[in-house]
């Protein structure tokens, strides 16, 4: 278990409790689109209104650079919010000002309350102390449940959490908890699945891996990268080759930390980029010149699934070709379904996380038999990396 305060905890009866949620939800005319986030702060939501709180919630919505951008105002979410909650969610156009206070002050227990966005303001993203001291005037307790925001140190992130007693909630506890059991205490042996395009985006991933994992398959683009590293000719392939001597450590690395790192042997070659254009099945040492690696080979795909039949924890992050492009993604969805049945049969737990990937296994149809899918991006990627999150760190 985690070292961190769980909401579970607190006494927040009749208490004014600041919820910090990610409600940067896609949006269309006004109009959400995708209601995967709102579902996501229900359960922490209805428990604390359950529990007699007065919710206030916040959050940020897009990029606004401390301006009132009309396009950007969190008002378009309360009702859909309140449709799924089964209950009223009031609106406030202000943040710490007089408006704001006198909402809460106003409301009872059990309401929930949401405050405009907090990137309206100035001293959010710059974690102002005298905007975090502010923010706490409005709660008695302050309760993190936006795990995709912890990686940023910010006002309503990090800064408030100096001034009220803070709580993860029930969605950030079930993320972290999952990453623990993934990476931090894991049940052995691990296997950890990169893929992307570029090598450069996932230095600080890789070099973490190689230290925590019993097996690291690298796919993608950035197996190129590798694979040139080795000496192999990658042809026209995407690949970083000015990032050889930093491939070539990342290779010593995973040596030295006894870590078995399995790059593809054989791939699915074209000359162009498009889809479904003439293709080629070769061995990665038998690339032509104007030939691309677009995706993994199917010798590649069962010396991965064997692998996989032998692990207990499987880490994903990233895709193992061009899946975006078929027949390009015959390895993402064909080692997606493997991961999905070990998962499904209780052999394996497996979580995986990262635009992309989620993208992926949604293409694959399975990602509900995932154990867990973080839809977190940076902050889940961090995690992985190794680095300690502001956001986390302040509820410890």
């Amino acid at each position: 278990m985690t070292d961190i305060r769980r909401i579970q905890d607190a006494e927040v009866a009749g208490k004014r409790v600041l919820v910090r949620v990610d409600f940067n939800v896609p949006m269309k005319d006004g109009a959400v689109t995708d209601d995967t986030r709102l579902k996501a702060a229900l359960p922490t939501i209805e428990h604390l209104k359950q529990a007699g709180a007065r919710t206030v919630l916040l959050a940020h919505f897009g990029r606004p650079k401390g301006q009132r951008v009309d396009e950007m105002s969190l008002e378009p979410v309360a009702q859909p919010l309140a449709d799924l909650l089964g209950d009223p969610v009031d609106f406030v156009d202000d943040i710490t000002g007089a408006d704001a206070l006198e909402a809460v002050s106003d409301m009872s227990d059990g309401d929930v309350l949401l405050i405009q966005n907090t990137r309206f303001e100035a001293g959010e993203e710059k974690n102002d102390p005298a905007f975090a001291e502010a923010l706490a005037k409005l709660g008695d307790v302050y309760v993190n449940d936006a795990f995709s925001a912890a990686h940023r140190a910010h006002g309503s992130t990090e800064g408030v959490a100096k001034h009220l007693p803070a709580y993860a909630g029930l969605s950030m506890q079930r993320e972290i908890d999952h990453l623990v059991q993934a990476l931090e205490a894991p049940e052995r042996p691990v296997v950890a699945l990169v893929g992307g395009a570029k090598v450069s985006t996932k230095i600080e991933l890789l070099e973490n891996l190689v230290k925590k994992v019993d097996v690291l398959f690298v796919g993608g683009g950035m197996a190129n990268t590798l694979l040139h590293a080795k000496g192999v000719n990658v042809g026209a392939s995407l690949c970083e080759k000015d990032l050889a001597d930093t491939a070539r450590a990342i290779l010593a690395a995973a040596e030295t930390a006894g870590c078995q790192l399995i790059l593809p042997n054989d791939a699915l070659v074209a000359t162009e980029f498009k889809p479904h254009p003439e293709t080629r099945l070769t061995s990665v040492n038998d690339v032509a010149e104007n030939e691309m690696i677009l995706d993994c080979g199917p010798a590649t795909i069962t010396a991965l699934a064997v692998a996989m039949d032998g692990a207990k924890t499987v880490i994903w992050n990233g895709p193992l070709g061009a899946f975006e492009t078929p027949p390009f993604d015959t390895a993402t969805v064909t080692a997606a379904k493997h991961v999905a049945d070990l998962a499904r049969e209780g052999e394996i737990v497996a979580v995986a996380g990262g635009g992309d990937t989620v993208a992926a296994l949604n293409q694959a149809g399975v990602a509900d038999d995932f154990t867990f899918i973080s839809t977190a991006g940076g902050a889940f990627l961090e995690w992985m990396e190794g680095k300690a999150l502001p956001g986390v760190e302040a509820l410890r």
